[in-house]
């Protein structure tokens, strides 16, 4: 019998062909709905996606046959695990494939935060020359706090370590500093901390992480960069934030208002600019803020290499199967 494999997303092209020199044979299904494809589950044995629909318990066992799931990118909220794990379906991610990608991105966002670029750039080609008030700030002599010091966390504090900066990290798990960041507590990180990063997942205790109390918890006024998932960060309470000049500037690759699919910025696909939320309105005017469209580990390399991680553990996992 064939090891059959359903992709739902388009991914680079060496996914399929380690696969099928692996003996897995490779099927398509770009375009139909999800009840559609509950349908076709139990012809396969795995299933690779990145975030076109949640996988949801439901979903999951229609799926009878099912051994693995491989998602083609960092996060697996967008899968039920406890239902997966309950039906022995084995999930794989692929931190590994763009931790690069999201430590240079987020280097680049708080050198553009630092140096003013992205409205200098702008009033240059409005034939404005402000200097003084275009000047930056540089990393050097700077602390900063990463909150997640997992893959991506890493891959940033590497990324740092050659600018002459005091990094710190806060993680749920104990003993993950390294030569590259001293890991210390949330309160001591908050104290010292000029830039925070984050660096999280997305899980019940980070969703809205970063609220009011948590900015105020902040001893200095700092700069936000978020390359991790919109959720953690309370939109509303960042701008207020931003207009008392407790947090001053922001670099944000993810917002709070995405479609949990990331392809789309509003989770209501009806809505459309004339209906913004008035916080992200209010974010939207501001020159300090400088935003992405969830791309910090979209780079022509990462998605080479999140297509050969994914390859290479489901054969690693699944071939004498």
């Amino acid at each position: 019998m064939s090891k059959k494999i359903l992709h739902l997303d388009q991914n680079h092209e060496i996914l399929e062909q380690k696969l099928a020199a692996a003996g897995f044979v490779n099927h398509h299904d770009y375009t139909s709905s999800k009840e559609e494809i509950m349908h076709q589950l139990g012809e396969y044995v795995g299933l690779v996606v990145r975030s076109r629909f949640p996988l949801d318990a439901n979903f999951l066992k229609a799926a009878t046959r099912l051994k693995f799931i491989g998602r083609v990118g960092a996060g697996l909220e967008n899968i039920d695990l406890e239902a997966a794990e309950e039906l022995g379906i084995m999930c794989y991610n692929a931190p590994e494939g763009n931790r690069n990608a999201v430590g240079e991105h987020a280097l680049g966002m708080l050198l553009s935060l630092f140096n003013k670029l992205a409205p200098a750039d702008q009033e240059v080609r409005k034939g404005q020359w402000r200097r003084e008030a275009n000047r930056g700030l540089e990393v050097d002599g700077k602390t900063i706090g990463l909150i997640g010091y997992g893959n991506m966390g890493k891959a940033f504090a590497k990324k740092l370590a050659g600018f002459d900066c005091e990094v710190l990290c806060y993680d749920i798990l104990e003993g993950v500093g390294d030569h590259n960041a001293r890991q210390v507590s949330l309160e001591e990180l908050q104290q010292k901390s000029q830039v925070l990063s984050l660096h999280t997942p997305q899980t019940a205790l980070t969703k809205g992480m970063i609220n009011t109390g948590f900015i105020n918890a902040f001893k200095l006024p700092f700069y936000l960069i978020n390359t991790a998932r919109g959720s953690a960060v309370d939109t509303e309470a960042l701008v207020m934030a931003m207009k008392d000049g407790k947090i001053l500037g922001a670099g944000l690759d993810v917002l709070e208002y995405e479609k949990s699919s990331f392809e789309s910025l509003f989770q209501d696909s009806g809505q459309g600019k004339q209906d913004l939320p008035p916080a992200f309105g209010q974010l939207l005017q501001m020159p300090n803020v400088l935003l992405s469209p969830h791309v910090a580990g979209w780079t022509v390399e990462s998605k080479y290499k999140l297509a050969a991680v994914i390859a290479d553990k489901i054969i690693k996992n699944h071939t004498s199967s």
